[in-house]
């Protein structure tokens, strides 16, 4: 008796991407750096690029891992606030968001944010760039008790665009956002920059690109 041959099955079509925004969608990472220098300058040692890493949750919890403690938090806080009142206007979005954008949701794709960025500077930033529109789902830094690479602001997101983790890609730039796809069953595709990305956390990742721009050439070309 001849053994039955079952067909494979189908793979599932991604129907939703979700996207980090700070350096994943605007170019803030060396205006980032430029900030959390100017608001550690007096306390403690200059962040490097290896910051980026752990970005995921807001910068009274970076600050305080940073600076080994809470004592001089408030005030690097307040020395934040200040570069980035001054400089805001400064962060832009990458070459190509736009059309890229444009493109996918052209393609039927439902887009949404899961940033470690709090609320009021995340809408600023998408209604003064025009981006808001393209995303039916965001999900911010300050929504719930929880951050980066805890995986409950990603499954919001899901739940908001009605996905399973299958049907979607995330795309972001730091190991958080690694671990927190992983921890959600959502494959990442993770952008390094330039700095270097630990092993254990780059063999988790769908795919490691060298750069915003080639993301975006990689999702168009896995969702044609």
């Amino acid at each position: 008796m001849q053994p039955t041959e079952h067909p494979a099955p189908a793979a599932v079509r991604r129907e939703a991407v979700v996207f980090d925004l700070d350096g994943t969608l605007v170019d803030s990472l060396p205006l980032v750096l430029r900030a959390f220098s100017h608001a550690l300058e007096p306390f403690g040692p200059r962040p490097t690029m290896d910051l980026f890493a752990q970005l995921g949750g807001p910068p009274k919890r970076i600050f305080a891992n940073l600076l080994g403690g809470e004592r001089h938090v408030p005030a690097a806080l307040e020395r934040l606030d200040d570069f980035n009142r001054d400089h805001h206007h400064l962060i832009r979005p990458f070459d190509g968001v736009h059309p890229f954008l444009n493109e996918l949701r052209g393609r039927g794709r439902t887009l949404g944010i899961w940033t470690g960025r709090d609320r009021e500077t995340t809408q600023h930033l998408l209604e003064v760039h025009q981006l808001g529109g393209y995303f039916s789902a965001v999900v911010c830094g300050d929504d719930f008790a929880t951050h980066k690479p805890d995986p409950e602001g990603l499954r919001e997101v899901l739940r908001l665009v009605g996905r399973a983790p299958a049907e979607v890609l995330f795309v972001g730039d730091a190991d958080v956002d690694v671990l927190g796809g992983v921890a959600c069953g959502v494959d990442t595709v993770l952008i390094r920059h330039s700095r270097e990305v630990i092993p254990t956390v780059q063999a988790q990742a769908w795919r490691t690109v060298g750069s915003p721009f080639e993301a975006y050439e990689l999702l168009l070309a896995q969702l044609a």
